[in-house]
Parts: structure tokens; C-alpha cells; sequence
């Protein structure tokens, strides 16, 4: 099953887990970071850690501990996600960049300019 979103699509695979991949744009593979078993073993654990808190929420923990716990899942996603933008930036971006393409250029340029812009309003 594919399902369409603005810019790429997905492609649902084995639905039971509910897992899903990126398919491949046309500039580019998979980022290595993304598919690298030490990001998975990274967000697993970080799933793990989240689930912790919600046992201390549900436990009625103190709330700074809770809030150092959320601090230290947040930075560790921040981590992974500078990972992948990083093998993003090395696959995606510089195959565009490098590209024909002037308008391909800017939308990824533009993806990458937003991304940043997100991460700053928080």
C-alpha cells in the first residue's frame, strides 16, 4: 500500500506493525543514517526510556524527576535527528544541489530551511 503525501510518498509495509518507509525520491537513496541499526537501537531505546515516563506520570512521580527524564529524551531525539539530517544533508541535499535541476534545488533547499526554522520556534 502506498500512501501519497505532499512531496514523497510512503510505502506501508507489513501493516500489522504499522512500520513504514520513505520510498526513494528520485535524487537519492535512503540517508545511511536513517537505516543504520545503531539509529534503531537509539530510538528503541528512546521509546523505551518515554515509556518509563509515563510510568512515573502514572505512578504520580515527583515532577522534576519527570522533567529531567523528558529533558533527557528530548535531547537524545535531538541527537538522532541531527544523525539523520546529517546523512540527509550528505545524500539528499548535495545530490540536488549538484542536480540539473534548479527547481529540485530549491525545494530541498526550502525542506532544509524549514526544518531549521522549526527547530527554533520551540
Amino acid at each position: 500500500m502506498i500512501l501519497h503525501i505532499p512531496d514523497r510518498e510512503v510505502i506501508l509495509d507489513n501493516l500489522d506493525r504499522k512500520s513504514y518507509i520513505y520510498a526513494h525520491p528520485p535524487w537519492g537513496g535512503v540517508e545511511e543514517a536513517m537505516k543504520s541499526e545503531d539509529t534503531l537501537k537509539r530510538l528503541k531505546t528512546i521509546e523505551g526510556h518515554l515509556r518509563g515516563i509515563i510510568r512515573m506520570v502514572e505512578d504520580d512521580a515527583y515532577c522534576i524527576d519527570i522533567i529531567r527524564q523528558i529533558q533527557a529524551v528530548e535531547a537524545a531525539l535531538n541527537k538522532v535527528s541531527a544523525r539523520i539530517l546529517e546523512g540527509h544533508l550528505n545524500s539528499c541535499v548535495i545530490t540536488a544541489v549538484q542536480g540539473e535541476d534548479p527547481t529540485e534545488r530549491q525545494r530541498v533547499l526550502k525542506e532544509v530551511l524549514e526544518v531549521f526554522e522549526t527547530s527554533t520556534k520551540v
